[in-house]
């Protein structure tokens, strides 16, 4: 199994300074650089992150290494590739430090099974020594490893898959959200919504059933009303809906939840719109079936379109704007909730590695630092771990619009806090 190791570049991190522009200032700049944003310098070195700056002192030990275990290959790698993005922005913001010391990065892919993510694992723990994990696409992945961590006592810091079954861990921490918050944040205000009767359909995941039944449980507890028989699951990796859309508009529904992920989300939103649902029909989802490299294939099709997800790029508060400012420069695009808490998963690391330095750094210190942590500052405002080691956050309701020239997940209102 190959292993990408991440160095800095010389002289990476000498020129810095904080960009003020606001969300619709850097999304005009953006628009007018064009794609030669993509290879423009950085706009800031600085960002509040709840860690200090760790160019304002010397480093307090030799390097360390850090495994990030993502899709790099597969049906995945976008995924993949928008955490690699974040957490490759906050290092280059930082001087390419955690805790003010520097880090080699030592990537390897999470593959399409959960029994590649668990070898992946293994090497990373076992075979390189990392000092902590993180990454992590897919639920049964997550679950592979989980044993793997705590047998090793090497923190994961999680930022994508958070599975409801992933219960009595040590050593695994998420920055993302538990699988069962996006249906459970958007159930009443679907119930209060949705104009009639709802029909629900998803793909039959294996084993991550947890966004769907969540919504299904709030809506019903909130008086919705489900139109048909429940669920209509569609096989795993279905590339054709004709069908259950068809069912589905013949059906009298005034609305529809739906729960696709990845290369199925792009196909089902084309051929909903396709299917030319009347007007007043409402489409609404997990973030999962708009978010990040979705949306840009989507495109025009997902217009209008209501997603309940713990991040939105119009977020109003000083960290998101200089997130995004620095992300489009970078990038030369948008960043996604996925790039935003693997961000947030190294500004996790970056505190407690310099908390857990005093005196002496190892794994085992370095996971009762993550503990001790107090509120993070981060491009989806303030959070903390609650007691499942999983964010204490806000959860907003976007709705796919054009925010300028630019077709964005707009945020429409806070939904509920939940962790």
């Amino acid at each position: 199994m190959g292993v990408e190791v991440f160095s800095p570049p010389q002289g990476a991190g000498e020129e810095k300074y904080v960009s003020h522009l606001n969300r619709r200032q850097a999304l005009r700049l953006f628009a007018a650089a064009g794609v030669a944003g993509a290879t423009a310098p950085l706009l800031s070195a600085c960002s509040d992150t709840g860690s200090s700056d760790s160019s304002s002192a010397l480093p307090t030990g030799p390097p360390v290494k850090i495994g990030m275990i993502v899709p790099l290959t597969g049906s995945r790698k976008d995924l993949g590739n928008e955490m690699d993005n974040g957490f490759q922005l906050y290092l280059k913001l930082h001087d390419f430090k955690l805790g003010n010391r520097k880090v080699e990065l030592l990537r390897v892919d999470e593959g399409e099974t959960p029994e590649i993510g668990r070898a992946a694992a293994e090497k990373l723990i076992k075979e390189d020594r990392v000092l902590a994990l993180t990454g992590v696409a897919a639920a049964a992945s997550m679950l592979a490893i989980k044993d793997v961590v705590e047998a090793a006592a090497v923190p994961l810091v999680g930022s994508n898959a958070s599975p409801t079954s992933l219960q009595s861990a040590k050593y695994i921490w998420r920055t993302s959200f538990v699988a069962n918050e996006p249906g459970q944040a958007l159930g009443k205000w679907a119930a209060d919504n949705a104009g009639g009767s709802l029909a629900i359909v998803a793909a039959d995941y294996p084993g991550d059933d947890d966004e769907v039944n969540s919504f299904l449980e709030h809506f019903k507890g909130a008086n919705g009303t489900v139109n048909g028989n429940g669920i209509r699951f569609t096989p795993f990796q279905q590339k054709d809906f004709t069908q259950v859309l068809s069912q589905v508009k013949n059906s009298g529904a005034t609305a529809m939840f739906a729960f696709y992920a990845g290369a199925s989300a792009v196909d089902f939103v084309k051929q909903y719109r396709a299917a030319k649902f009347p007007a007043g029909f409402k489409l609404m989802a997990p973030g999962s079936l708009t978010e990040g490299y979705v949306l840009k294939q989507q495109g025009a099709d997902a217009q209008g379109i209501y997603t309940a997800m713990n991040y939105s790029p119009d977020l109003d508060n000083a960290a998101n704007r200089r997130f995004i400012a620095d992300y489009q420069k970078v990038f030369g695009s948008i960043p996604s909730t996925y790039a935003m808490a693997s961000y947030d998963a190294a500004a996790v690391l970056d505190k407690a590695i310099g908390d857990a330095s005093r005196p002496n750094l190892d794994s085992f210190s370095l996971n009762a630092a993550i503990g001790k942590l107090g509120q993070i500052d981060s491009p989806r405002g303030g959070w903390q771990f609650s007691q499942n080691r999983t964010p204490l956050q806000r959860w907003y309701l976007r709705q796919v619009r054009m925010d300028g020239a630019l077709l964005s997940n707009v945020l429409t209102a806070e939904l509920t806090t939940l962790g």
